[in-house]
């Protein structure tokens, strides 16, 4: 049984503020005061297009990003011929990344790869690379174009991210 929250995330080189906020979210930072990527994911923003210019970008980097050291594949060497399970806080998929077995792993906090109805209207969650791609590669000025908000395919309502922290978890 292997436990792991932020802090092996942590190890392997993601952190939420320093140079790696000041390379991804400098202009955020200046324009609402925050000074790391945690509180970025807070802030009240007036538009949607502008929190799903930050959002996209920060799911970008903490999702599809690889880990900057190979922690996660050190630990998978010491296993990957055991009996192994994996219970986890860490929503990015690191785990996975580095070739860990994904029917061993339990996500307790979700996923940033996923997006699930506001409302919810369903249970289901949707991939969202595609789309997280997308917005990242068309926002300008700190905001995605307004076509590129992500929206329920059968309720029409806004998606959100599926993360333990919503009311309206699926």
């Amino acid at each position: 049984m292997i436990g792991a929250g932020a802090g092996l995330s942590t190890s392997a080189g993601f952190v939420y503020n320093g140079e790696s906020f000041e390379k991804h979210f400098s202009d955020f930072g200046k324009k609402y005061g925050f000074k790391d990527m945690y509180s970025g994911g807070f802030y009240p923003y007036e538009i949607s297009e502008e929190m799903w210019a930050y959002w996209s970008k920060f799911i970008f980097v903490n999702r599809y990003m690889d880990a900057p050291k190979p922690v996660y594949e050190q630990l998978l060497s010491w296993v990957k011929d055991k009996d192994y399970f994996v219970i986890t806080t860490n929503v990015d998929h690191c785990f996975q990344k580095a070739g860990f077995d994904k029917n061993r792993l339990f996500y307790t906090q979700d996923d940033y790869g996923l997006f699930q109805c506001s409302e919810p209207c369903s249970d289901v969650t949707y991939e969202n690379e595609e789309m997280v791609r997308n917005m990242v590669e068309q926002q300008k000025d700190m905001k995605i174009p307004k076509d590129l908000i992500p929206k329920c395919p059968k309720c029409g309502k806004p998606f959100t991210m599926n993360l333990r922290s919503q009311n309206s978890m699926t």
